[in-house]
């Protein structure tokens, strides 16, 4: 069956627009509800969201959608998704729910399943939440004297907190360190500057005045300027961008430049292989992270396994093959010791206590391998499958003899529009730049 809903990480839209109304998020809340109801036991669900204006919409009709078929609510608010994957599993129930659009800008929301594990929900459970969705099954409904109730749960940014505190070994702190927090207006705005402050690190924060709709707006992981200037600005050691649900993150040095994914796991890795709490011998990376990072992780002694774009397949990787770290250069980081799901936040911990420990500046100390020259670009097209097109293969085949072993050239279609997109690194920029620029023109003219 071709997933309607569904996508790589849960259900994406326009707000107010299919699939993101308040009429698909009642049949979602339902379906979601009903699978995921079984058992004598007293069902519970717990929702949490971001900051956008679309959540107070699509919120009010989960909860009605999870109390038709009988499940309990709990409700945390803005709040960022590793820590509703991590109280769906503390507070034992059959699912979690986040509201968020992650780092999409505010007329974006989205839905996201966790089971009762904390993992993102197998495709399989998709399809059969889906069926339900689309009428194929009809959900049972609660008899009327056993729908659920609707809870708020106060304490819920203080079990985060605590949480998060409790991934640095007892007695770490980060006394000593001055460090700006980007939030990005959204779902980490207030538990991310307690967490740092309780550690008694000097804070800054900024990013941290949600309104509904400046989510990152020229803040954030994937606009770190404003992080960057207020780094330099106020002479910090470090800074530190989450995005709009707090599942990805990049760092800024103390000089204002910025600390990509890709050197954040190498710290994270050499870091844990010398405490020995780097599991497997390893990291689960995906195809798009630097040819750098590989090189430095082989000099350790340590595999890297690459998989598709996306934190699920690095997740699937990593359970699959027992790493306890996996990322992408994008700045989603697994730590599988404490987390079912990316946590910028608690990524961002790690970094900063093996920088304070080594008493050195992050300028220095952040910078683990020297990264390969890359260069990406999108090529748009009008559909069919120009990458099987014979002039396209040529082009394909010419451009990895002439990289040879020097480097490694990616090509994927876009999953949610007609872009292909055309990477190449290697040692030599000009020649990485010759064969991206062979390789679009071919598909420009296939798409002509």
């Amino acid at each position: 069956m071709t997933r309607q809903f569904f996508g790589t990480d849960g259900i994406r839209g326009l707000a107010n627009v299919e699939p993101m109304t308040p009429a698909t998020a009642l049949r979602v809340g339902m379906a979601a509800g009903a699978y995921f109801t079984n058992g004598d036991h007293r069902h519970r669900v717990l929702i949490g969201k971001d900051t956008r204006l679309s959540g107070y919409m699509l919120e009010p009709a989960l909860v009605a959608g999870f109390t038709a078929v009988g499940m309990d609510v709990f409700l945390v608010g803005p709040m960022p998704t590793p820590a509703v994957a991590m109280l769906t599993r503390a507070l034992r129930c059959d699912l979690g729910v986040m509201i968020s659009a992650s780092h999409n800008p505010f007329h974006d929301n989205g839905i996201k399943l966790f089971g009762p594990d904390g993992y993102k929900l197998s495709d399989a459970t998709e399809r059969e939440i889906e069926a339900m969705i689309l009428g194929e099954t009809e959900p049972k409904l609660a008899d009327s004297a056993k729908l659920g109730r609707a809870k708020r749960l106060d304490d819920a940014d203080g079990r985060y907190i605590e949480f998060a505190k409790a991934t640095l070994p007892k007695g770490r702190n980060l006394r000593g360190l001055k460090v700006v927090v980007d939030c990005a207006n959204g779902a980490a705005y207030k538990v991310a500057p307690t967490v740092l402050w309780e550690l008694e690190a000097e804070v800054i924060p900024i990013g941290v005045k949600p309104d509904g709709f400046n989510i990152n707006k020229d803040c954030g992981s994937t606009h770190p300027r404003a992080l960057q200037e207020a780094v330099v600005a106020h002479g910090a050691d470090l800074g530190l961008a989450l995005d709009g649900d707090a599942d990805r993150l990049v760092m800024v040095d103390e000089r204002g430049a910025v600390i990509d994914g890709d050197q954040l796991m190498a710290v994270i890795a050499e870091s844990w292989l010398r405490q020995g709490r780097l599991s497997k011998g390893g990291l689960v990376a995906t195809v798009m992270s630097n040819l750098g990072l590989e090189r430095f992780i082989n000099d350790l002694g340590l595999e890297l396994t690459r998989t598709k774009v996306g934190d699920r397949y690095v997740l699937e990787a990593m359970r699959e093959l027992g790493y306890n770290l996996g990322g992408e250069q994008s700045g989603h980081i697994i730590l599988s010791d404490f987390a079912t799901t990316g946590d910028g936040l608690v990524a961002a911990l790690q970094v900063m206590s093996a920088l304070c420990e080594s008493g050195r500046p992050a300028s220095d100390f952040c910078r683990r391998f020297t990264p390969y020259p890359q260069l990406l670009r999108n090529v748009r097209h009008s559909g069919g499958k120009p990458l099987e097109l014979p002039k396209v293969r040529q082009a394909i085949d010419a451009a990895e003899r002439k990289l040879g072993k020097a480097g490694r050239i990616v090509i994927r279609p876009s999953g949610t529009e007609p872009l292909i997109r055309v990477m190449a690194e290697g040692e030599d920029e000009v020649l990485v730049q010759t064969v991206v620029d062979d390789i679009v023109t071919a598909l420009e003219q296939a798409a002509a």
